[in-house]
């Protein structure tokens, strides 16, 4: 189960990175799945709550609470707490998606 969950996130993953990639010059400015998770804090906050809606779109098929609202509070606390280093957001997202979901067991 576990496992299967773990593949399902990282196809989506690779998906959204492709339709991410696949984003016009004028979107360039947008957070992406290969932007730092410091780039976060420094973003304004359109772009966060828009890179947030996007993720939020893209796993709400796996729970609900899984909404913009929550990548919002779950990315936040991960750019603000710690040393992010080089970890990317692709990386933030997965730990989003994996703690809602061990918090579901």
């Amino acid at each position: 189960m576990r496992e299967s969950l773990l593949n399902m996130v990282r196809n989506l993953t690779i998906f959204l990175f492709c339709a991410v990639g696949a984003a016009s010059r004028a979107e360039a400015a947008r957070l992406t799945l290969d932007d730092p998770v410091a780039s976060w804090s420094r973003a304004p906050t359109t772009d966060r709550v828009d890179f947030a809606t996007r993720m939020g779109k893209a796993f709400s098929s796996l729970s609900p609470q899984l909404d913009r609202d929550y990548f919002v509070r779950c990315l936040e606390e991960t750019a603000n707490i710690g040393n992010p280093r080089d970890t990317k957001l692709e990386q933030a997202v997965k730990i989003c998606v994996s703690v809602h979901q061990a918090a579901d067991e």
